[in-house]
């Protein structure tokens, strides 16, 4: 008899958040579930781990085909805990998420939801980062779990790509307004940003980062935040490799 795929899922929300405990519900009817995620909420921690500092592991459940673990570290930290000292095999497929918030085109980079996801990729486990753009800690994830749990199926499946990265958004819509899933490329975008100077109540200095996204190509329709406006679900596939191959061959001017 065949073992049943192994499942690795992790977040950037904590393991205590609604959108991971969906995504286990799902994920359980596929396989068996090893859950290694942060004890504490860790949103744009990006690829960062615990360099110079401990962690602790918790187990939280432990029963046949189910687990739950917590660590006082980053997504990565968890993804690396697993791998080492967890898991007696490696997992078929590694999920991050399901996000409390939008991981679309630059947010891509600071996501601890995605830094999770290309962690697993880099160890050659198949990955998919979710994420639905509502920060609402009880949002409604239902059109997240109806839309990719087919996917993920497919990925089980079918993938022969041992490096396969896909960050998967989900805009806010009601089911009879929402378009499906549309495969597109990353938006051309930042964050305009500024720290806003307050005191504490001992009088000193803080700071608080605020901002806004800016889209520099809004009417192109090729991307994902054009697909996230116009109620498609988001997939794009993410690449491990940051070398710009174009500068790769005209460069030769430097040296």
């Amino acid at each position: 008899m065949s073992e049943r795929p192994l499942i690795l899922i992790t977040n950037d929300d904590s393991y205590q958040a609604k959108g991971l405990a969906e995504l286990v519900k799902m994920a359980r009817r596929l396989g068996d579930v090893v859950v290694v995620a942060p004890a504490e909420g860790q949103s744009g921690k990006s690829h960062s781990v615990s360099l110079g500092s401990f962690v602790r592991l918790k187990t939280i459940t432990e029963e046949p085909g189910y687990s739950v673990y917590a660590v006082t570290g980053t997504p990565v930290d968890c993804v690396k805990m697993a791998m080492s000292h967890i898991l007696q095999r490696k997992p078929d497929l590694l999920i991050s998420g399901i996000n409390h918030g939008s991981n679309a085109s630059v947010n891509a980079f600071y996501s601890g939801t995605m830094g999770a996801a290309k962690e697993g990729a880099f160890n050659n486990i198949p990955a998919v980062g979710l994420s639905l753009c509502n920060y609402d800690a009880n949002a409604d994830f239902s059109i997240v779990i109806k839309y990719s749990e087919p996917l993920i199926k497919k990925v089980l499946a079918q993938n022969k790509n041992p490096q396969l990265c896909l960050n998967i958004n989900y805009p806010v819509v009601d089911e009879s307004d929402f378009k499906g899933l549309k495969i597109c490329r990353q938006a051309h975008g930042i964050w305009k940003e500024a720290f806003v100077e307050n005191t504490n109540p001992y009088g000193d200095k803080i700071y608080w980062l605020t901002g806004s996204f800016v889209n520099f190509e809004p009417d192109a329709t090729d991307t994902d935040e054009w697909a996230l406006r116009n109620n498609y679900a988001t997939v794009v596939p993410m690449n491990l490799d940051s070398t710009d191959f174009e500068d790769l061959q005209n460069i030769d001017y430097l040296l």
